[in-house]
């Protein structure tokens, strides 16, 4: 019907116009990916405790062989609440995309229906000048009824719109990565409290260990004063060691509650002693002698953060584009076809059809530099996230050498303190020997004890802190992330609501 409503001449401006829109160009750079040198190897490579020629870390935290840090990540993968926010995002940057998808199409649809009942007056033109006879005879009031589809559609000439679908694209491919990104933080933090309780709980153990040998040292000294043997300030100096060690308990206990505390908030979960899962004091998590790393190129194609980062400059390439795209005119059709009448069923008697088809061209010329200067913002914006991405892969390789050097060097220094702890055990006996037999003073005896609690506190500092590099190593080289791969961003539950709230269509389904 609304074919029939053009003239001859309008007919030929919708065939230019149909050309303008099928011919279409793309305005704005093409995002090529930023190339950054990561290095070629390693700076440990040549140690034969790097294994570069493999590089399985997806689920590294198996190498300790500690089956509650496997039920610990197993069940932060499934509660923790940021992971769950990251999962959000993605949904809402897949509406985002199909926001943008839309405009492809015609923008502005709508079916509208009205009346309209209006009465002119007597006393005006063009009533007026008539006899009051004649107006007596006239119906000055007029009823209409219409009903109209209304449509107007932006060609995308220049490539707007599809910048825009471009731009959301890689944002949402960017959303996607950033969730990956969480996960391998998470795992990550998982992974390194974990050790921190076990640190903690073998630095509690050591220090209750050592109130046990001072306080044979107190009673040898009671002893010995008791018989004159020798004067009160043996005993003073043993009972103020010993309450000093005393003192360590309540500060690691609470320290361990802090822990545990931190690490529920991970699991998604109010402060729990997590009893069920950590059961009691256990050893700190046995590290493999051997790290398997790959190759430092392996960070740009497998680490999330990278990835995101190369997305997110991406995004702004394409809105680069979509700025440009403002410096040209727009070609916009618009049209309405529909129905009207002076009673309803008037409206669908033979000759009731009204229309329109209007071709518009807009061109904002007079704009004093604001669109060039916006193009100039957004090309300045995507050269900062270019540069952020060259940071990004830069930062990474450093991760993973800060963590192999934590690795390698902190083996060797448990090798020295493991020797130092035996022999400043052996050197408290001794002493406490010598000294029961009158051989040397008390001070020997606190010399030693003294240093047998410090050298255990620095032993298990050390284990832990080997077990932390390996985990920061792993981190650092973006593993972690893959175990979510076939499953939903989102938990089935949450997404129960949001399908009762809201009508989603297929963008819950992954």
């Amino acid at each position: 019907m609304l074919a029939m409503l053009l003239k001859p001449v309008s007919r030929a401006g919708v065939i230019v116009f149909a050309t303008l829109a099928t011919g279409c160009a793309m305005v704005g750079p093409d995002f090529q990916k930023p190339e950054v040198d990561a290095g070629d190897a390693w700076l440990q490579a040549d140690d034969e405790r790097v294994d570069s020629a493999r590089s399985e870390y997806e689920d590294w935290w198996a190498v300790f062989e500690d089956p509650a840090l496997n039920q610990l990540i197993e069940r932060a993968y499934g509660e923790n609440l940021n992971l769950q926010v990251a999962g959000l995002r993605v949904l809402e940057a897949r509406a985002h995309l199909g926001f943008a998808t839309g405009l492809k199409y015609p923008q502005s649809q709508s079916v509208g229906a009205s009346y309209v009942r209006s009465k002119s007056s007597e006393n005006a033109p063009p009533f007026a000048n008539l006899p009051d006879s004649l107006v007596d005879q006239i119906d000055t009031s007029v009823n209409i009824w219409s009903t109209s589809f209304d449509i107007a559609w932006e060609a995308d000439v220049w490539g707007r719109f599809r910048r825009g679908i471009e731009a959301a694209d890689a944002n949402l491919a960017a959303n996607m990565l950033n969730y990956d990104a969480v996960l391998v933080t998470l795992t990550g933090d998982v992974a390194l409290i974990y050790t921190t309780i076990r640190t903690l709980e073998q630095r509690l153990a050591y220090v209750r260990d050592n109130v046990t040998l001072q306080e044979q040292g107190l009673e040898l000294a009671e002893t010995r004063f008791e018989f004159g043997a020798t004067s009160e300030l043996d005993v003073q100096q043993s009972l103020g060691l010993l309450e000093s060690t005393r003192a360590l308990i309540p500060l690691l206990e609470a320290q361990i509650s802090r822990a545990r505390n931190t690490l529920s908030l991970l699991l998604g979960m109010p402060p729990n002693d997590l009893h069920d899962i950590l059961g009691g004091a256990s050893a700190i998590p046995g590290a493999p002698t051997q790290a398997a790393v790959g190759i430092p190129a392996d960070l740009i194609r497998r680490r999330p953060d990278v990835r995101a980062a190369e997305m997110a400059a991406a995004a702004q390439s394409a809105a680069i584009g979509v700025a440009t795209a403002d410096l040209y005119p727009q070609f916009v059709l618009a049209g309405s076809i529909g129905l009207s009448g002076e009673s309803f069923s008037d409206q669908f008697s033979s000759g009731s059809g009204s229309g329109f088809l209007s071709p518009l061209v807009n061109w904002n010329i007079f704009n004093y530099g604001r669109i060039k200067n916006n193009v100039r913002v957004q090309d300045a914006r995507f050269q900062q996230l270019v540069t952020v991405y060259e940071n990004v892969v830069l930062n990474a390789a450093r991760e993973v050498e800060d963590g192999l050097v934590g690795f390698l060097l902190g083996q060797e220094e448990v090798r020295h303190l493991e020797q130092a702890v035996i022999a400043s055990q052996r050197s408290v006996e001794l002493s406490l020997d010598q000294y029961d037999e009158g051989q040397i003073d008390f001070q020997r005896v606190l010399n030693s004890q003294a240093a047998l609690l410090g050298q255990q506190d620095s032993l298990a500092d050390a284990q832990g802190r080997i077990v932390s590099s390996l985990v920061s190593t792993y981190r650092a080289l973006g593993g972690g992330w893959q175990i979510r791969e076939g499953n939903s961003y989102v938990d089935p539950d949450t997404l129960n609501e949001m399908r009762e709230r809201t009508n989603w269509g297929d963008l819950l389904e992954d």
